[in-house]
Order: C-alpha cells, then sequence, then structure tokens
C-alpha cells in the first residue's frame, strides 16, 4: 500500500485563520488546526495586521500537525483561500506599511460612487469587470488610500489581496488567481487580464500586482525554505495559485466545468450570499460577475442583513433562535445595517401588520421570512444571469445547497424551504472553504482538475430535504410590502 499523502487547505477568513490537514486520496479531513485574527476599528474602518494572518496560518498548521498525528513528510501540498477584497499594500522589503482594510470596511463608499460615475455609470462598469463599485471593493479602498493618505500610496511598493499575501510568503511569488481578482475593480472578465484603462483611472501601476494565474490550482511554486521553516513543513511541496473564499467554496461544492454548473448554492452567515458555477459571463448590475477558480465564472448576490440581523430581532423579543413561527400578517424587513441587495443602504429595519394576536414568537418567524425573502429574491436574478429562467419547471426544481451558520439552524433551513418550495441539500462537510482551497492544493501536487478532484473525494453525507409546497402567500406579503415601502420609508440609493 503507498504512504497516505496530505494536503492543506487554508482558510483565512476575517476573524481567524483554519489549517484543514486532508487525505489527499479520498477527501478524508484528518483535522482542522485555528488560530484568532484581530480586527480593529470604527466609524466604518476595518483593519487587520496582515503579520497577524502569517502568524495564525503558521499556528494553525502546527495545531492541525499535532491533531492530526501527520508526519509533516507526508504534506504534498498547500494552498490558501481567504477573504475577498481587502487591501494589502507593501514596502519594497514585502512587509506591510499599514494595516490592510478590509472587505466591510465602509470608508470608501463615497470613491465608490466616484468611480461609478467616472467610467459612465454602472452599465460601464459591469460591461468590464462585471461588477458595479461599491465600498467593498480593493479599487475604491486604493482611490481612498491615494486621497487619505498620500503618503502610503506613493511609498507602496506592491499591492496585494489578503490571499495573495499568504501565498507569496509561502512560495516567495507574487502570483493571484482570476477568481480574487475578478473582486478588485481592475480586472476585467471580459478580457482576462488588468484593465489598462481602470489602472489608469485608478492612477495604478501594473508593477503594482502580482501575475495572473490560469486558475486557482495552478502550482506556482514551491514552498520556500523560510517558510517550510516557520510552517514545520518539507521545503519545495507544491504552492497553488490559491483563490478567494467564495470560489473555494464552490471547489469543495463541486461546482465548476468538471462538476455542477448552474446550480444555486445559498450561504446563511452574518450576511446572505448566493451564488452558482456557471459558462455564462454574468452582466447585471445587481449582482458581483466574479469569475470562479477553474476558469468558469461565479455570479454573486450578497445582502447584508441576515443571521446576525435575526439573531438581534430574537434578542430584542427574549426568545431562543428557533422559537419561532410563522409571520402571520406581520412582516419585518430586518434591514438593520442599512441593505446591499436591494440596493437601500440608508434603510432601517421596518416592521408592519401587527394585530392583536400577534405574538413575539410570529414576529421573529417573520424576522426569518424578511431575511430570507431578501436572499430568494436575489436568487432569481442570479438564475437570469446565469441564462436561465427561474420560472421554468426544470430550473425551480434544481436544489438549493444551504451551507453557512444559519444551514445549522432548524428554522433557517424550513423558511429557506417553505418560501422557495425548492428541494434542499445541506452538505455534510461544514468546512467547504478549507476543503475547496485543500482541492486546489491536491490539483498543483498532481496537476488534475481540482473539481474533479472535490467531487472524487468521499465526502460526509449530505442531507437531503424534498420540495415542499411553496408558501406564496407570504411571498406576495413581504414582497408587495418591500415594493411599497422602498421608495417613502427605507429610501434608495
Amino acid at each position: 500500500m503507498p504512504p497516505r499523502t496530505v494536503v492543506i487547505g487554508v482558510d483565512s477568513s476575517t476573524q481567524s485563520t483554519k489549517a484543514a490537514l486532508v487525505d489527499a486520496g479520498t477527501g478524508r479531513l484528518l483535522a482542522v488546526g485555528r488560530a484568532p485574527h484581530v480586527v480593529t476599528g470604527g466609524a466604518g474602518a476595518r483593519e487587520s495586521d496582515p503579520e497577524v494572518w502569517w502568524q495564525a496560518l503558521c499556528d494553525a498548521v502546527a495545531a492541525g500537525l499535532k491533531e492530526s498525528g501527520v508526519a509533516a513528510s507526508a504534506v504534498t501540498g498547500i494552498a490558501v483561500a481567504g477573504q475577498q477584497h481587502g487591501l494589502v499594500v507593501l514596502d519594497r522589503t514585502g512587509r506591510p506599511l499599514r494595516p490592510a482594510m478590509l472587505w466591510n470596511d465602509t470608508r470608501s463608499a463615497p470613491q465608490a460612487a466616484a468611480l461609478t460615475a467616472a467610467l459612465g455609470g454602472a452599465e460601464a462598469w459591469t460591461a468590464r469587470t462585471g461588477s458595479v463599485p461599491v465600498a467593498s471593493l480593493t479599487a475604491t479602498k486604493w482611490r481612498w488610500l491615494r486621497e487619505n493618505e498620500p503618503e502610503n500610496a506613493a511609498a507602496a511598493a506592491a499591492l496585494r489581496l489578503p490571499h495573495d499575501f499568504l501565498t507569496e510568503r509561502l512560495a516567495g511569488s507574487a502570483v493571484t488567481d482570476p477568481g480574487d481578482a475578478s473582486g478588485t475593480g481592475w480586472y476585467s472578465t471580459a478580457t482576462g487580464a488588468y484593465d489598462p484603462e481602470l489602472l489608469e483611472l485608478l492612477g495604478l501601476d501594473v508593477a503594482l500586482l502580482p501575475e495572473v494565474a490560469e486558475t486557482g490550482a495552478t502550482r506556482i511554486g514551491s514552498l520556500t525554505a523560510e517558510a517550510a521553516g516557520a510552517l514545520g513543513l518539507p521545503a519545495g511541496i507544491a504552492v497553488a495559485a490559491g483563490t478567494g473564499d467564495n470560489m473555494s467554496a464552490a471547489v469543495g461544492l463541486g461546482l465548476g466545468r468538471a462538476g455542477l454548473l448552474d446550480h444555486p448554492v445559498l450561504s446563511l452567515g452574518t450576511s446572505g450570499t448566493v451564488f452558482a458555477a456557471s459558462r455564462t459571463r454574468p452582466a447585471s448590475t445587481a449582482l458581483s460577475g466574479f469569475a470562479a477558480a477553474d476558469g468558469t465564472y461565479l455570479p454573486l448576490a450578497c445582502t447584508l442583513n441576515c443571521t446576525l440581523a435575526v439573531d438581534k430581532v430574537a434578542a430584542l423579543l427574549s426568545l431562543e433562535r428557533d422559537d419561532a413561527a410563522p409571520g402571520g400578517e406581520a412582516v419585518l424587513l430586518p434591514y438593520l445595517d442599512g441593505e446591499r441587495t436591494p440596493d437601500l443602504p440608508a434603510a432601517s429595519g421596518l416592521l408592519t401588520g401587527l394585530r392583536h394576536d400577534t405574538t413575539p414568537q410570529q414576529l421573529l418567524g417573520a424576522a426569518y421570512e424578511g431575511a430570507v425573502f431578501t436572499v430568494l429574491r436575489a436568487l432569481d436574478e442570479l438564475l437570469r444571469a446565469c441564462g436561465l429562467d427561474p420560472a421554468d419547471p426544470e430550473v425551480a426544481a434544481r436544489p438549493l445547497r444551504l451551507i453557512g451558520g444559519g444551514a445549522q439552524g432548524r428554522t433557517w433551513v424550513e423558511t429557506v424551504r417553505r418560501l422557495s418550495g425548492r428541494p434542499v441539500i445541506v452538505p455534510g462537510s461544514g468546512e467547504l472553504v478549507a476543503l475547496g482551497a485543500a482541492a486546489l492544493a491536491a490539483a498543483a501536487a498532481t496537476g488534475e482538475d481540482p473539481v474533479t478532484v472535490a467531487t472524487g473525494w468521499n465526502m460526509d453525507e449530505d442531507t437531503q430535504l424534498p420540495a415542499i409546497q411553496r408558501d406564496s402567500e407570504t411571498w406576495e406579503r413581504v414582497g408587495s410590502t418591500l415594493e411599497r415601502a422602498a421608495g417613502p420609508l427605507l429610501g434608495r440609493a
């Protein structure tokens, strides 16, 4: 029997790093090492020291090796999937000039609006990049830095995304992938390269940027001796280009050219996200038209108010998360932080339809319904961007893969089933970002397709739930309330 080989998939998120040690032959999850990050800032600022990410990666790998009992010599590859959009500014020695501005740093909202107008509007940006500038995109943060910290912008010797920064520490090569690059605002999904006109608009020298590998699974180098010493791994193992966290989750789910295409995924976390892998290049101003890690596309819609907003309503009512009932006549749009999809940045929460017999449990149920309605409505736009008709019976019958923290909550799952009328699949693995990164690492080590690798692994068994009759009455009630209130009560962008 040949010796077991192991790959490491790294999930470097906003709050922590996870390093998943995975059997490269079977996909069995052997251990997950963890280490925390530190996020600082207020009044819209959200920042982290990239050196903390590197130390967390080292600590998480060490913890994973210890927990698994795997010999370091068995490891053959490593890949990093990171939080998208963050701006890392480096000096000539490769060290950060300042803390990284994270995806949820909103200080660059004015710059986003100015950039949108400068190119001729939302449609012009969508045609080039697939996405309209919002405060999360890296390009808006670079514009903010130039306007507010010109000395740091002038001293910049390199700009990186979070996963690029870590990959460069591993392999010594400045390389990114199309998936994460497509969330910057200076990469064109139409041409598959950095856009010269956008770089000129941003005042950005292409020499500051990493090269773009063909895919997230491309072997961009080998683990350097210095990195190997810090991680306790053998020098020379394969380092993949890596990708963004959403793109990596798609690989972990088996979405892509060699797997499932145009099959929707709904992620229930602090924000609600819906995405699918598609061969169709998305061009909708309501979506983020990302590239995927394997050469396909990953259209994505994001709502700001999901599990955290519903948990806040539960706390206000002194109820547990699952102590909820369908909302009855009440409608609660839980837009506590404004909303991104639909574009209602000035909105606050809205409650209407109260009766004498309305119960606290129904109010909590109405919060679930409002949050789920919002992300499911974005799903319809996603399907249209994939060239599909949401009303087509075959399309409507495609199962909805439910991931994120909310996928473990009974009321979340049942509300999604009731309002979507779709079959629901809850994947057995809870570490899809790290698992997808492990598949990228395995592909870099062997030359295989990463989605083929992921779909061939023996994953934990999924939970499959059949479709139930769609609650059209609640859907229409919430939808009509949103349409009537959007202008006068919720505001428009």
